[in-house]
């Protein structure tokens, strides 16, 4: 079966066609600032695609409702835009994706696959907030997690990497880009992870905060009278490295590093303090470790980030290689030899996992 794949992000529309393989037959990219974008540019991205059985449309978010991948109907598309405040700046791109896939291609199934599918069995200690129950039971308010394409992808290929099966490995999974999230994956499943009711929780990103004292929150509101949309905007649009050095690209910040620039080196300094923290609490999770994946833009090109990250977690076991690290190409192994755990750089590859849901959709419902 072939599946076309579409992710209609924030910034970008994402258009793969993927092979019963697997094998990804095109990819093409479009710019879609504030996820918006007209029917002519799927129409184009599809235009060198030879044909398709099925419609895999990524999902940010599946609120309380959705645990798994379903097949689309109006009753789905009228949940989801229930709960775009969930992912404000994903979720009207996603749906947008699919109305007008919907209308250019009637008669295709279409599948919502949905990130936060891969966590949602989590340990109830992992992803129970310790707020009162009527919060928790009348609003679903629980961590519900993000990036789970890309999660559940690095932990299975890892497997294939390390030439060990998944059901014996535990994986911590760094998914840095624009957004940012780890995951701590035991066994092939996700029993911990970073993001939580929203995107907002966790690493620092490139707009984004990341975790902050919520007093800070309530404090803005009763000294500034910051609204909700304010502190929404400023969260999610106006923090994270923006925030501290007036960028939120990766590359930008390590030139400027590299030159001397103070309020680059804070952001970095930030970025990295939190991402180490992090992967720390992912394998304390799983009571161990035995490797761990960058991937995503950040994870897969910025060596310095890698080596950074590293360098302070030596005491798990972990030691990189500088001339594998400066040179990673692809899915690689950058460890040095006597590394006890080992460390993974993977090619971020969410379509084929879109994929492989919507044909396991559409063969249960055979």
């Amino acid at each position: 079966m072939r599946v076309l794949v579409v992710n209609a992000g924030s910034s970008s529309l994402k258009v793969s066609l993927v092979g019963p393989d697997d094998s990804i037959l095109v990819n093409r990219e479009f710019d879609a600032k504030g996820g918006r974008f007209e029917d002519d540019m799927l129409k184009e991205a599809v235009s060198a695609m030879d044909g398709f059985d099925a419609v895999g449309h990524r999902v940010v978010h599946g609120g309380t409702r959705y645990s798994a991948s379903v097949r689309i109907s109006p009753d789905v598309v009228d949940y989801l835009l229930t709960i775009t405040d969930l992912a404000p700046l994903h979720l009207p791109a996603a749906l947008a994706g699919i109305a007008v896939a919907g209308k250019a291609f009637p008669d295709v199934p279409a599948i919502a696959c949905f990130d936060t599918a891969f966590h949602a069995h989590m340990p109830a200690a992992a992803y129970t907030y310790a707020i009162p129950e009527e919060w928790r039971e009348l609003h679903g308010i629980r961590r519900y997690g993000f990036h789970g394409f890309s999660h559940s992808y690095s932990a299975r290929m890892a497997a294939q990497l390390l030439n060990k099966p998944e059901s014996e490995l535990r994986v911590v999974t760094c998914h840095l880009g624009s957004g940012a999230s780890l995951a701590a994956v035991s066994r092939g499943r996700s029993v911990d992870t970073t993001m939580g009711f929203t995107p907002l929780e966790g690493l620092v990103m490139a707009t984004r905060s990341g975790s902050v004292d919520p007093g800070v929150l309530l404090w803005l509101q009763r000294h500034e009278g910051l609204t909700e949309p304010e502190l929404n905007d400023a969260l999610d649009r106006r923090s994270g490295t923006l925030a501290l050095a007036g960028s939120g690209d990766m590359r930008d910040l390590v030139k400027r590093v590299s030159a001397g620039d103070a309020k680059a080196k804070l952001a970095f300094d930030v970025y990295v303090h939190r991402l180490r923290a992090c992967i720390a609490s992912m394998a304390a999770a799983m009571g161990g470790l035995d490797a761990i994946v960058f991937t995503g833009g950040i994870g897969e090109n910025a060596s310095a980030v890698r080596a950074a990250a590293v360098d302070g977690l030596a005491f798990l076991g972990l030691a990189i290689d500088p001339a594998l690290n400066a040179q990673a190409s692809g899915d690689a192994d950058i460890s040095t030899s006597d590394a006890r755990i080992r460390t993974l750089v993977i090619r971020a590859h969410e379509d084929v996992e879109v994929a492989r849901d919507v044909r396991q959709v559409l063969a249960d419902s055979r």
